[in-house]
């Protein structure tokens, strides 16, 4: 693309960046990445895991926000991510107690000692982990999931948007200041991220009403990660790539 085809001029730009301020965004830059490795992470962790599976998919979500009244926490656990802890036999005998109302009375007489084999080894000793050796801590997770509350996406949404929309300014200000990109196509880069945030979070509550607007959670999350992962690169090889080429980069140099 032609630099000259444009009219307007930046009053700075990321390769004429003094070494002090490219360190100040560069650092930034990387806390904010090493810190969305993390979140991927704790999303697989939390929400990646609702249906039992390694993996986001779209039962993820469903199940996270709409929830499953047809199964429990326990037996999608039972029949995915710790379908390997206890022996099949075992793990259908648990799984009929759930189906016929985790009573109390047949705790007591046949399914604690299944739980004390092979269960309470983790859920007693881990602080994020349920205590198995309490009824009522197993109860809690044998019920049937309806997903996120009311109140749970209130909270998580208002700090979701503010957070998330604070990270897009700062990293949307420094792509901001890139060379070379035609203005309408960092005008979507930069304004996008915003959009696709709250249509994630608005998706939330529609998907707790219906479960197939799950894909615009989906689809809204992927949106703004790649859009996310194009600024940051861009904004770093620019600071750091760009003036290695042997150009001159002075401010008003570079058009948009």
């Amino acid at each position: 693309m032609d630099m000259n085809t444009n009219t307007e001029r930046s009053w700075i730009n990321l390769p004429s960046l003094n070494f002090n301020l490219k360190v100040l965004f560069s650092s930034y830059l990387m806390v904010m990445g090493f810190g969305a490795l993390l979140a991927s992470a704790q999303l697989l962790m939390t929400h990646g895991m609702a249906d039992g599976k390694i993996g986001l998919s779209i039962d993820d979500i469903v199940y996270s926000y709409h929830g499953d009244p047809s199964h429990s926490q326990l037996e999608t656990k039972l029949n995915g991510s710790m379908k390997d802890k206890a022996p099949q036999k075992e793990r259908i005998k648990i799984i009929k107690w759930i189906r016929n109302g985790a009573s109390e009375e047949d705790w007591n007489d046949d399914i604690k000692p299944i739980f004390d084999q092979y269960c309470i080894s983790c859920h007693n000793t881990m602080p994020a982990l349920p205590d198995f050796t309490q009824f009522d801590a197993v109860k809690t997770v044998a019920k049937s999931t309806n997903g996120a509350s009311a109140s749970t996406l209130t909270r998580v949404s208002h700090i979701h948007i503010f957070a998330i929309a604070f990270i897009f300014f700062f990293s949307g200000l420094i792509f901001s200041l890139s060379v070379g990109i035609h203005r309408w196509v960092k005008a979507l880069a930069i304004s996008l991220p915003f959009f696709c945030l709250i249509f994630d979070v608005f998706s939330w509550w529609l998907t707790k009403i219906h479960p197939d607007f799950a894909w615009i959670t989906m689809i809204s999350g992927i949106g703004y990660t790649i859009i996310s992962i194009f600024t940051w690169i861009v904004s770093m090889y620019q600071m750091w790539i760009l003036p290695r080429k042997g150009q001159k980069y002075t401010v008003n140099a570079w058009r948009d």
